[in-house]
């Protein structure tokens, strides 16, 4: 009888499928924000930050960002009014994958997790230099990622997403 509950224990512990995650964190505090665009304008929406073969890219909701000093932070809800995935690459990524028309057949997406649950909040404040200009900070909140397959990542290290300028 022990034979069998041991056979069956170790069996037990054997199958368990943990679903090959291996993405632990996402930490793109050291990284840039990225844009198609020469320079960011008040009707930009699409921004990214690019670590090798990762990449998170933001769908800001049209009309969030404004040539105005925010007197309250701007608020926009994950995934309802704006849009946050997490893509894994086959190879090293460049913008032009986000940019270009038709995006290059390689790298390929090796894994994508959107945002099921957050918030993008954002503070706008004119520079000291130069009135024309306004800096937008933009930061993440409660944020959750989850793939087709149900995966989670829950270890999340992108509180400051980044500040972008506009000019008038």
């Amino acid at each position: 009888m022990n034979r069998v509950l041991l056979v069956f224990i170790l069996c037990l512990f054997n199958s368990c499928d943990d679903g090959d995650l291996v993405i632990e964190t996402i930490d793109f505090n050291d990284t840039s924000i990225s844009f198609c665009q020469s320079t960011t304008t008040i009707n930009s929406t699409l921004f990214f930050k690019i670590k090798t073969t990762e990449a998170l890219v933001l769908e800001l909701q049209s009309g969030l960002l404004k040539n105005e000093v925010s007197a309250d932070t701007i608020v926009s809800a994950v995934p309802g009014q704006s849009q946050l995935i997490y893509r894994t690459f086959s190879d090293n990524v460049s913008s032009n994958y986000f940019c270009d028309a038709v995006p290059p057949v390689i790298p390929t997406v090796t894994d994508e997790f959107e945002a099921e649950s957050g918030e993008v909040l954002i503070t706008t404040m004119q520079s000291e230099n130069d009135s024309t200009i306004f800096e937008h900070k933009i930061e993440l909140s409660g944020i959750s990622f989850v793939n087709s397959l149900g995966q989670r990542i829950t270890d999340l290290r992108i509180n400051d997403f980044g500040t972008i300028t506009t000019t008038e």
